[in-house]
């Protein structure tokens, strides 16, 4: 049996008034994932907890089959194992953010999306200024990359694992001040935010930013700590060897977390010009190999962020045509297959928070799987739909188990 899960981050919404009050996934035109739909079954799943911050990082693990409220992960630990660091007894890993922050107001919570080279640059400097006993800056991908305090530095691993954080996409345009760290060891880590703005004021890179008309990077933000962590293998869960292709870190690491193979992508950016083409021929290459493939896309999540329910529209519509239908048409040359397409979280646009604890829509088709007579994937059709699981971990549950007699239906 082969398996091919497909998400597509922050797809689902919530029905925008710039598109006569429908959601961008149910005006974007979707023929591929319309067939998914209509081949098999759709339904809801809630993959955030309304105790848990709503985000990737835990809405991922419930899409890969983990229980979020049993394995409780920062998000900074699981970056960290996307890049290979192995966290020892007493670290405590923060994602850092590159952002803009303008007269105290977050602008932009990722420096106008800048590159990996001119971020590395600015890392450098940061790390030049601020690095001191129990403290690394390690430099990641775009304005995404982490601080690791360890034992023996500024406050200990308790105390930073207090401290409360805000992710900055969450305030986007709201004052800096009024979510500042607080609780626990907060002083270590505003300390870093406030004195990252000195490094970067006036940095060349910046200097030229700022003369192309792009946003500089006027500080880091803190937020997403934990300290190490496992997950149990993807293998001894589901009994079947997987593979993960994503350009997003804390997706990587989640994968490099529960074993699992983890294929990058040349020109894959976690953006809009990302490389759609490459990811769904991977994807169906992989097959060969192993018997699961998540492959997951970042593009519908960065549209939310912005606000724009037309670039949505689009970004939606490039996934289909050039990442789900490959992947069908590569796919069905197995007898025995399964493919699920289920965003991992909303991203509603116009909200002051984007991601939202709403029921995502899923639909799943192949062997095994009898229609429900769904006619296409929306979320008003999935609301309609055979399938509601308040506990959307076990989703993964319902797509790869096997048990069948004499050809009976699963669903």
């Amino acid at each position: 049996m082969k398996y091919v899960l497909l998400v597509p981050d922050g797809m689902s919404d919530r029905p925008q008034k710039s598109l006569g009050g429908r959601t961008p996934l149910g005006v974007a035109r979707t023929p591929n994932m319309d067939s998914i739909a209509a081949e098999g079954i759709t339904g809801t799943a809630s993959t955030v907890p309304e105790s848990m911050s709503s985000g990737t990082a835990v809405a991922m693990l419930a899409v890969m089959g983990y229980d979020p409220t049993k394995y409780r992960i920062g998000r900074g630990p699981v970056e960290a194992a996307s890049m290979g660091i192995q966290l020892a007894e007493g670290d405590v890993a923060f994602r850092c953010n590159l952002v803009t922050a303008v007269d105290g107001v977050m602008v932009d919570s990722s420096a106008g999306h800048i590159s990996t080279q001119e971020a590395h640059v600015l890392i450098d400097a940061i790390a030049a200024d601020l690095s001191a006993p129990g403290v690394a800056f390690v430099p990641g991908v775009s304005y995404r990359h982490l601080v690791i305090f360890s034992k023996g530095g500024a406050a200990d691993a308790d105390a930073l694992l207090a401290v409360r954080c805000t992710p900055p996409h969450d305030i986007v345009g709201e004052k800096t001040a009024d979510y500042w760290p607080s609780g626990g060891a907060a002083d270590a880590v505003g300390d870093l935010m406030e004195r990252s703005q000195g490094a970067l004021s006036g940095h060349e890179v910046n200097t030229v930013r700022r003369d192309l008309g792009e946003r500089e990077a006027s500080m880091i933000w803190l937020w997403g700590q934990g300290a190490r962590a496992d997950l149990p293998r993807f293998f001894d869960r589901w009994g079947v060897q997987g593979a993960v292709i994503s350009a997003v870190d804390v997706v990587n690491g989640f994968a490099a977390l529960a074993g699992m193979k983890v294929i990058h992508v040349e020109g894959a950016t976690g953006y809009f010009d990302t490389n759609y083409e490459g990811k769904a021929a991977a994807a169906v290459d992989a097959l060969s190999e192993v018997d699961f493939v998540l492959v997951h896309v970042e593009a519908t999540d960065e549209a939310g962020h912005i606000g724009d329910a037309k670039l949505k529209v689009r970004a939606i519509e490039d996934f289909d045509a050039r990442v789900v239908g490959p992947v069908l048409e590569g796919v069905r040359k197995y007898a025995e297959h399964r493919v699920l397409v289920v965003p991992d979280h909303a991203t509603v646009i116009g909200e002051r928070s984007p991601h939202a604890h709403d029921p995502v829509p899923f639909a799943m088709c192949g062997w095994g799987i009898k229609p429900d007579g769904s006619a296409a994937y929306t979320e008003e059709e999935a609301q309609g739909g055979s399938v509601r699981l308040r506990r959307g971990y076990k989703l993964m549950e319902r797509f790869i188990r096997r048990e069948a007699a004499s050809g009976k239906k699963l669903f």
